[in-house]
C-alpha cells in the first residue's frame, strides 16, 4: 500500500524565475565585462548538460554545477578568464529562495496527496538549504532532504534512503516523483520504489506512463478515492 510519495523540486514543483534564464546569464556576464547571446542560451544548456560528468561516487560537488554552468556562458559566446568567475555568481543565485516560482499545479498536488492520507517527502540535487526553502515557500512537506547537506546526489541510493527512513516507509510503501529519467525514475526503482516520470515539455515520448501535469499524479498512482471524502 502506497504511504509516501517523494518529490523532486526543480522543473518538478519549481520553475527558475528571469535571473536564472538567459537575461540573467547576459546581466550576470555583463558584471563581468562579458557580452551573451540570450538566444544561444537554450542550445548551451543542452549542450552542457550532454557533457556533464558527474561524480563516479555521485558525491555532492559543487564545482560540478560551476563547470556545468561555465559550460553554458561559453556556450552563450563567452570566453576569458571572467568566464568561471560569472558562473559562479549564477550558481550563487541558484541558492536564492526567491529566484524559483511554482508551477499552477504543484500546491493542488500537494493538497490533493495529503487528502488520501500519504506522507510528502522533497528530494532534491543541489545548493540551496532545502527545508529553509520549503518554509519560504509554504510547502506542506514531511521531511526535505538535498544533497548540499545530505552528501550525496540522485541516483545514490542513500538519498532516498535518507527520506524514507524519515517518513518511516520502506521502499514498497513509496513513490518517486520527478522529472529526470536517471535521477529520479531509475535512481528510485533501483531501491525498489514505484516511480512516475513528470514529463512537461514531451520530451520522452516514449516513456510508458509519464505523465504532463501534476494534476495527472493521482491517478498515475492509482489512488482512489480521498480517505477523507470516504463515508
Amino acid at each position: 500500500m502506497l504511504r509516501a510519495v517523494l518529490l523532486d523540486v526543480d522543473f518538478t514543483l519549481f520553475r527558475p524565475g528571469p535571473e536564472l534564464g538567459p537575461e540573467g546569464y547576459v546581466r550576470a556576464a555583463a558584471r563581468h565585462g562579458i557580452e551573451l547571446d540570450p538566444a544561444l542560451h537554450d542550445a548551451a544548456r543542452i549542450a552542457a548538460l550532454d557533457d556533464l560528468q558527474r561524480h563516479p561516487e555521485f558525491e555532492h560537488d559543487e564545482e560540478i554545477w560551476v563547470t556545468f554552468t561555465a559550460d553554458i556562458v561559453r556556450g552563450m559566446g563567452g570566453a576569458g578568464d571572467a568566464v568561471r568567475a560569472c558562473a559562479s555568481d549564477v550558481v550563487r543565485e541558484w541558492e536564492r529562495h526567491e529566484n524559483f516560482f511554482l508551477y499552477d499545479d504543484a500546491l493542488p498536488a500537494i493538497a490533493a496527496l495529503r487528502s488520501y492520507g500519504l506522507r510528502i517527502g522533497l528530494v532534491s540535487n543541489g545548493q540551496r538549504d532545502l527545508e529553509e526553502f520549503a518554509e519560504h515557500h509554504g510547502l506542506d512537506v514531511d521531511v526535505c532532504v538535498g544533497s548540499a547537506h545530505h552528501g550525496y546526489v540522485k541516483p545514490h541510493p542513500s538519498i532516498f534512503e535518507t527520506a524514507l527512513a524519515a517518513l518511516d516507509v520502506v521502499p514498497e510503501e513509496a513513490a518517486m516523483v520527478g522529472d529526470s529519467t536517471e535521477d529520479d525514475v531509475e535512481g528510485a526503482r533501483a531501491l525498489g520504489m514505484r516511480a512516475v516520470l513528470l514529463d512537461r515539455e514531451g520530451r520522452h515520448p516514449e516513456w510508458v506512463g509519464a505523465i504532463r501535469t501534476l494534476d495527472e499524479l493521482p491517478a498515475a498512482l492509482g489512488l482512489g478515492v480521498p480517505s477523507d471524502r470516504r463515508s
